[in-house]
């Protein structure tokens, strides 16, 4: 074993306490809480003029306080151990600790023996190999970090005063972040320019000689193939239906083939999140959390890896479970390996898996979110090497007699064994094809059918389907926009940033998301261009691999886009970015245009004249009918009124949603969150409401007394709001000190007088408005 006096920095304390525990005596595990330097926000912390230095900082006092607990550990050690994260954030998080430890002791640096070390699993044999194994700081994976960080924060810091100057102030921009809204606000523009197309199909319900049902399809109509748009009115549809009723029908063929499933391979990270917001409901972000959770918990492998690659050991005690579990059978003569798509995916990382596969989920004592995701990877871990599923297709083809001019076809499949489909099955996206499953009755060649209805079902083409989080995941990764282990934070950033919402688990852009999506396509294409965002990943992956120089890669960058900024700084008008015309005259000063604007609270209509004419088109005021909710009014509850109300969803003037008495305004009791039928457990209210927020998840609390089931997300909320009280209390004792001057000097044409001083109120008010609380201080 390696020397015992030995200091190992891991990132996350529950790491470190796992670690700590594997390795016993003689080793001190600390965390470094993720990065403890970064780039501050201000101007010139990269300096492309000075061959893009970058001047660091540590990040924070709670990163500086763990950097005063590393170097006191020092004291008493001769080796350090750098065990962050095996990708290449966590390779800087080490070079950062490192850095920092020779700029604040030299002389201890220059004694000491520094290791990195990297295992793919928290377990007791992965670690022992590891610190038999270990090696120097990746320079290669080093840089490329930094020329990531650098990239985003030279485009964050020079395109976002762009849009404050041109669209609204409080604005960003994002080099990977732009490229994923405009996926999004573009996907929103075809669903707006969709025209939907009418067609019909028709069906046919026979049944066997033995008195079965045997629905078919028709595919051939008087000798012509039936194509989608074979029938496009009711017209045509009803005279076709006509036309068959008559007809005498027998089964022509029945075909019967034998075909093959086989799985999937086990997950990478951008699967894993696709999987999980398809079976679980999971947002990327949550998913994220989540797996790093049970992998500080030793109970899974590491969770950021584009390799479907599994260890020997490992395939081995799959292998023997399935054979416990389901049988010789379902066992694969040989295992089944498989090939990772991704030209940057190291083969000896390996995919996301149990580290242990006999560890049952139902058995590690795990909490709901850690229990479900848990219990998803050990299922597709498991099928991953168990046998293909063997299926029948069946297809039976019909035919008008004695002249064979229409078909119709009944299509199914029998499952002949289940194969990986006794432990797991693929969740589906919009667009996947779903497999006949129906079972067929059975029919002999010849036989002849009656024909009880033919059916006419009309059907409309429908628009491209908005993203969820599985199929944006999905279209990153197939755009190669970021990689799988950024994607949680590209959703959760434009969600922050306003720019997209979540409804029903689909993506909407926000009016001010497509306003920037449409400026930075039509003045900054070539930079949210997705080959152009796909080949500057793929050169940061080279960078990684030591086949591509850092700061020349960052030089290319840099000059055509500083050049583009400033020119556009100069020739857009802001006026041309934020309103859109629309050909329509203003009906209330008759000579105006109704244009779009970008207002406080979103787009609105209004003429173009403003302020000479003030009209703005109402969008639908607060009391339109609202839709209901099935629960009753807890204020005309309590309170016994003849006429009880039942809470109704409404949208307020300014596009913000909330819930109120349908009674309105005889009770004006109103919510801003989601009610939920109650009691409250502490004061018995008729409703609580929900609130989801993207730290916290889903939690409760009560609108009538503190009763709430996550205190820590009710603190949090709690300490927003009364910082923004504070801000709303300062601005009011602004605005009496304001109006505390005396009338002279109110209309004083210049400031050469004195003021008088301000009434005592107002003074204190203004002091205790500046002045900081105890709790802050």
């Amino acid at each position: 074993m390696s020397n015992p006096n030995a200091l190992v920095i891991v990132e996350s304390p529950a790491k470190a306490k796992t670690i700590e525990g594997y390795l016993g005596k003689g080793y001190k595990v600390l965390a470094s809480f993720g990065h403890v330097r970064d780039l501050p926000s201000k101007e010139k912390a990269v300096e492309p003029d000075n061959d893009f230095a970058m001047h660091y900082q540590v990040s924070d006092a709670k990163s500086e306080q763990t950097l005063k607990g590393i170097m006191a550990a020092l004291k008493d050690v001769d080796t350090l151990y750098l065990a962050t994260d095996l990708d290449r954030e966590g390779e800087a998080i080490s070079w950062h600790v490192w850095e920092e430890i020779k700029r604040r002791n030299p002389k201890k640096a220059a004694t000491l023996h520094v290791h990195r070390i990297e295992f793919t699993e928290i377990t007791k044999t992965a670690l022992q190999q590891a610190l038999r194994q270990p090696r120097s700081l990746a320079l290669n994976l080093i840089n490329a970090q930094q020329a990531r960080r650098a990239l985003d924060y030279l485009v964050g810091f020079t395109l976002s005063p762009v849009l404050w100057r041109k669209v609204k102030g409080g604005l960003s921009a994002g080099r990977v972040q732009s490229v994923a809204l405009r996926l999004i606000a573009e996907r929103e523009d075809a669903i707006e320019a969709f025209k939907p197309e009418e067609f019909w199909t028709l069906h046919g319900q026979f049944t066997t000689a033995s008195g079965k049902p045997l629905p078919g399809n028709l595919v051939q109509y008087a000798g012509k193939k039936v194509e989608k748009f074979s029938f496009t009115t009711e017209d045509q549809a009803k005279r076709a239906q006509t036309a068959l009723l008559p007809n005498k029908y027998a089964v022509q063929a029945v075909e019967r083939a034998d075909k093959r499933r086989f799985p999937s391979p086990p997950f990478i990270t951008s699967s894993l999140q696709m999987e999980a917001a398809r079976k679980l409901g999971f947002a990327a972000r949550r998913t994220m959390q989540t797996a790093q959770r049970l992998y500080e918990a030793g109970h899974i492998t590491y969770m950021r890896t584009d390799s479907v690659n599994l260890a020997n050991e490992a395939v081995a005690a799959l292998r023997s479970l399935i054979g416990q579990k389901y049988g010789a059978e379902y066992v694969p003569s040989q295992p089944i390996v498989y090939k990772s798509k991704s030209k940057n995916a190291q083969e000896a990382h390996e995919a996301i898996r149990p580290t242990n596969p006999s560890a049952l989920p139902n058995q590690l004592g795990l909490e709901d979110d850690q229990f479900k995701l848990y219990n998803l990877i050990w299922q597709r871990t498991l099928a991953c090497q168990m046998a293909p599923a063997r299926l029948e297709q069946t297809t039976i083809t019909i035919t008008s007699q004695p002249d064979q001019f229409h078909h119709f076809r009944a299509t199914g499949s029998v499952v002949l064994f289940p194969g990986f489909l006794a432990a797991y099955q693929e969740g589906k996206d919009d667009d996947a094809d779903e497999d006949g499953e129906a079972l067929l009755p059975a029919v002999k060649e010849g036989e002849a059918l009656q024909t009880p209805t033919i059916d006419a079902e009309q059907h409309f083409t429908q628009p491209p389907p908005r993203f969820t989080e599985a199929t944006l995941v999905k279209a990153l990764e197939e755009y190669g926009i970021g990689r799988p282990s950024t994607y949680a934070s590209i959703i959760a950033t434009l969600q922050d940033r306003g720019y997209v919402r979540l409804e029903q688990k689909r993506f909407f852009p926000e009016d001010v998301g497509r306003i920037v999506s449409k400026f930075l396509v039509e003045h900054f294409g070539q930079y949210v261009d997705y080959n152009f965002t796909a080949e500057m990943e793929d050169d940061l992956d080279a960078i990684a691999r030591g086949e591509h120089d850092w700061k020349p890669t960052l030089r290319r960058f840099w000059q055509p886009f500083k050049s583009l900024t400033v020119e556009k700084m100069e020739s857009v008008k802001k006026s041309d970015v934020t309103t859109e015309a629309t050909g329509e005259v203003c009906p209330q000063c008759g000579v105006g245009e109704l244009v779009y604007r970008l207002g406080r609270y979103g787009r609105f209509k209004g003429c173009n004249r403003y302020p000479e004419c003030n009209y703005i088109e109402k969008s639908g005021p607060a009391a339109t009918p609202g839709e209901t909710t099935g629960l009753a009014c807890p204020q005309c509850v309590a309170q016994n009124l003849p006429n009880q109300g039942e809470l109704v969803k409404k949208t307020s003037r300014l596009g913000k949603i909330f819930w109120s008495c349908s009674t309105y305004p005889a009770d004006n009791y109103a919510v801003w969150d989601e009610p939920v039928k109650g009691p409250c457990p502490k004061c018995s209210w008729g409703i609580i409401t929900k609130k989801i927020s993207k730290k916290y998840g889903e939690w409760h609390r009560c609108p009538n007394c503190d009763w709430n089931d996550n205190q820590e997300a009710a603190d949090a909320t709690a300490a927003f709001r009364a910082r923004f009280t504070k801000g709303k209390e300062a601005a009011a004792a602004k605005k009496i000190a304001a109006k505390a001057k005396t009338p002279a000097q109110a209309g004083a044409p210049s400031a050469k007088k004195a003021p008088a001083k301000a009434p005592k109120a107002a003074t204190k008010a203004k002091t205790a408005a500046k002045k900081p609380s105890k709790a802050k201080r």
